[in-house]
């Protein structure tokens, strides 16, 4: 089976070319930037150009990772999140539809887009009410809908999801784990006395991204058709919590300074996952712990700062 990867070079993209491959999948990939063979470049606001490459490549499913994928830089690029997210879906969608591909796709939602949850919630399924209060939850809010719309309109073959936070080995800083990490190394090298923290009292539902694409391959074999999926571990940790797990991972004192310049203008509370719709329909559950992909994190930086 040929799988198609937008935004391949991309965190989550580099994940789940591997999980692909091992799982026996010919992969190929576009992206604005390109680094090996099987890999195209394309910008994903060029209909012409998108409909091109999907004709020369006829996957059998695409897995859309590409877009504007920072809550944080969302606010500073709200116009440009908006055109990546939205017009580029849109783009791709028009492409599979004027082409007549029988392809599967799969589209990339977020956790986000539940927004701020009642405190007394426990569990957030896919029927809990949307609430975007970010300018990236709106744009992936916009996404789905044009998939549900696809998918009810012309018969488009698309699956979704709703992602819930995943972390692993290179992440890009400027996510809460790998600042976290990075700043714990970089004490442990003498280049710090201090780590400044954002809010420390938000929860989250973190995942090892290696869980996050399995769970991705699942849905485009055994997903149903149509459905929107959350994706998460089910637990939710405080970022006190992690932080407490990463300074348990060294020897050296870490003193810890808030730093008001990390606070997001709006910042969720709670967010804890129900993935059994995913389950039940798929068979998937995480499997990596907390403490093995922090403990990772951590070892990449430390050995990222000896060079």
């Amino acid at each position: 089976m040929r799988a198609l990867i937008t935004g391949i070079n991309g965190f989550v993209g580099q994940y789940l070319k591997r999980e692909l491959l091992e799982n026996g999948y010919e992969v190929v990939g576009i992206d604005i930037h390109v680094a090996e063979e099987q890999e195209y470049m394309v910008d994903l606001l060029d209909l012409e150009r998108v409909t091109d490459i999907l004709q020369e490549l006829k996957a059998d499913c695409i897995f859309h990772l590409a877009g504007q994928a920072s809550v944080a830089k969302s606010w500073v690029i709200p116009q440009k999140t908006m055109e990546l997210n939205t017009i580029g879906t849109i783009n791709l969608l028009e492409a599979v539809r004027t082409l007549q591909l029988d392809t599967k796709i799969l589209l990339i939602g977020s956790s986000d887009q539940y927004g701020k949850i009642a405190e007394n919630q426990c569990l957030i399924g896919e029927e809990t009410k949307q609430n975007p209060k970010t300018p990236y939850a709106i744009s992936k809010c916009a996404q789905e809908q044009l998939g549900v719309l696809y998918r009810e309109t012309y018969g488009l073959k698309i699956y979704m999801t709703r992602s819930f936070n995943h972390i692993g080995v290179g992440q890009m800083r400027g996510y809460v784990v790998p600042d976290l990490a990075y700043g714990i190394a970089e004490i442990e090298a003498g280049l710090k006395n201090r780590l400044k923290v954002g809010n420390l009292k938000s929860y989250r539902d973190f995942t090892d991204i290696r869980d996050i694409v399995r769970a991705y391959r699942f849905i485009i074999e055994k997903g149903v058709c149509g459905t929107i999926y959350n994706v998460g571990s089910g637990r939710k940790y405080q970022i006190r919590e992690i932080l407490d797990l990463l300074i348990g991972m060294t020897n050296t004192k870490i003193i810890v300074e808030e730093d008001i310049q990390k606070l997001r203008v709006s910042d969720v509370r709670s967010v804890q996952c129900d993935h059994s719709l995913l389950s039940n329909d798929t068979g998937w559950n995480p499997n990596i712990s907390i403490q093995k992909t922090l403990k990772e994190i951590l070892e990449f930086y430390r050995k990222q700062l000896l060079k």
